[in-house]
């Protein structure tokens, strides 16, 4: 397994986000990880991206334990997109998926016939070689965020986390970025965890959906989530009407999902 959650707690505050909770994602899978506002889904990508804290627990990365793995060697293994809106006025896009080569560069960053060709495959394989000598300033969100995933892809790691990849875009954007995402986990054989508050991308486009349902969680494929009526709940709860059918939603009132 890619990743694997062992009686994992996190907490924020006083307050336990997930109490214990175990899991395991495989290589070659696209996850949707979803829940409602301040359920943890942020801090959950950053406790497995080793990036924030988590209290009891063990969390392995391709069979070996976070704990026991150096930052360098992790920047190997994990690859983690924030939510961001970035803008590098001053580095061309090339420059800035370059930058994924950092772990693998010698010592004074120069890079290597092998890294020039990542590279240039990174931004082949998202649709933005034509984009390579171009600045970000000028780019609109959803380019941006797609040379942000070149960049994350050139890292060259078997897991890619990413932070609500698709808040900024527009709905045509959001479903080319979740394509793209599930291009990268079945041809590149990735292994692709999205945090995401658009669930009609969740349930129609990911191979599994993490649902964090304080302080549990869930992962399942979508239908076996909805069979067993924990999506209708997560929706009841927040006044939305959900129709199990046609996995779409009717709005009742004002939500936080």
């Amino acid at each position: 397994m890619s990743i694997q959650l062992k009686n994992i707690t996190i907490s924020y505050g006083t307050r336990t986000l997930l109490d214990r909770v175990s899991t395991s994602l495989p290589e070659s899978s696209l996850t949707a990880l979803i829940g409602r506002n301040g359920t943890g889904k942020s801090t959950l990508l950053r406790a497995i991206a080793g990036l924030g804290r988590y209290h009891d627990g063990e969390i392995l990365l391709c069979g070996r334990p976070l704990t026991q793995i150096p930052a360098d060697e992790r920047a190997k293994i994990i690859a983690f997109v924030t939510t961001e809106k970035v803008r590098i006025p001053n580095l061309t896009c090339e420059d800035v998926v370059a930058l994924g080569r950092a772990p693998y560069t010698n010592w004074i960053g120069r890079l290597q016939d092998i890294d020039r060709e990542i590279v240039h495959h990174a931004l082949n394989v998202v649709g933005m070689s034509s984009f390579a000598h171009k600045t970000m300033d000028a780019m609109s969100d959803g380019e941006c965020q797609r040379v942000m995933i070149a960049r994350a892809l050139a890292q060259d790691t078997p897991i890619i986390l990413l932070d609500e990849p698709t808040a900024f875009l527009d709905l045509p954007n959001r479903y080319s970025l979740a394509l793209l995402l599930s291009r990268l986990a079945h041809e590149e054989h990735k292994c692709v965890l999205f945090s995401t508050h658009d669930m009609d991308i969740a349930l129609t486009l990911c191979d599994s959906v993490m649902l964090i349902d304080t302080p549990r969680l869930h992962n399942d494929t979508a239908s076996q989530l909805i069979s067993r009526g924990l999506i209708d709940r997560l929706f009841t709860e927040a006044g939305i009407r959900f129709d199990p059918e046609t996995k779409g939603v009717r709005l009742e009132k004002k939500s936080d999902i």
